[in-house]
């Protein structure tokens, strides 16, 4: 299905990485329209990425086909609620990137009769690597499936859950993933200037392995464990670091980082329906 017009309500970092990222596989600027309550915002996409933009949610719903609601989950109840009734008359396709807020929530807000997916990206949708994670409602037809997945495909991969309280575990997985590797990039940054490099070769380094380590995983089908012992010799230096890392408790630690971020997101979901 071609992709036609589409609005993003709120254009900060999320959304601007998606119109980014369409707009670098090839969608059309004038094909994407964007509204804000912050007019530097809207001024800097109009500039940068030359799309339409406007302060009124109402025109941008009246000219697209789907709409991605971008905006804060803080603020999504009111946001919702005050298209809905343009929504339910154009039977638009809404798209919801809000993390937190259930398909319950939505339909409450935006009509039960409203098709509305449900989706979880990450921020290197800004790259066209980003890593999104579906669920559609009873409302959805197959084309309108087709189109939500073209627009997340665009920047990255598209999965679908069947349920979606797995929302939630791909919340804090990929959704709040990049911050775990730019916490590790950064600490391991940190012990590179104790080891006496400078700061730029520190960073290119870390980088650099970051990006080859990530691209041989994706290329390779052995699992990230078997890859890892093919580069720990045994008694060399990465089997030291690694050692260390272990009788620091890392794996432990990731599984309860995870779980805190997965706990959150479902707190966030409930409080949002007991609003």
């Amino acid at each position: 299905m071609n992709i036609q017009k589409i609005g993003f309500i709120g254009g900060g970092n999320m959304a601007s990485s998606l119109i980014s990222g369409l707009i670098a596989s090839g969608h059309s600027a004038q094909h994407i329209w964007v509204s804000d309550v912050n007019s530097d915002t809207l001024k800097a996409l109009a500039e940068n990425l030359n799309v339409n933009t406007s302060v009124n949610n109402d025109e941008i719903i009246s000219a697209v086909d789907v709409v991605v609601l971008a905006v804060k989950p803080q603020v999504l109840s009111s946001v919702a609620k005050s298209v809905a009734g343009l929504i339910q008359q154009k039977k638009s396709l809404v798209v919801s990137i809000a993390a937190g807020i259930g398909q319950n929530s939505l339909s409450q807000w935006l009509g039960t009769e409203t098709p509305i997916v449900r989706c979880m990206p990450n921020t290197p949708a800004l790259v066209l690597t980003g890593a999104t994670a579906l669920h559609a409602n009873t409302q959805v037809t197959p084309e309108q499936h087709d189109l939500a997945e073209n627009i997340m495909r665009s920047v990255g991969i598209a999965l679908w859950v069947k349920d979606e309280s797995e929302l939630d575990a791909v919340t804090a997985v990929s959704g709040s993933g990049p911050a775990y590797y730019f916490l590790l990039m950064e600490a391991m940054e940190k012990a590179a200037l104790e080891l006496g490099l400078n700061e730029v070769t520190a960073r290119l380094l870390v980088q650099q392995t970051a990006l080859g380590a990530a691209k041989i995983a994706l290329e390779s089908s052995e699992s990230p464990e078997h890859l890892r012992k093919r580069v720990t010799s045994p008694g060399g230096t990465t089997q030291r670091a690694i050692e260390t890392f272990e009788q620091g408790g890392f794996s432990e630690l990731v599984l309860k980082a995870l779980h805190a971020a997965r706990d959150r997101s479902i707190e966030m979901s409930k409080q949002t329906e007991n609003n």
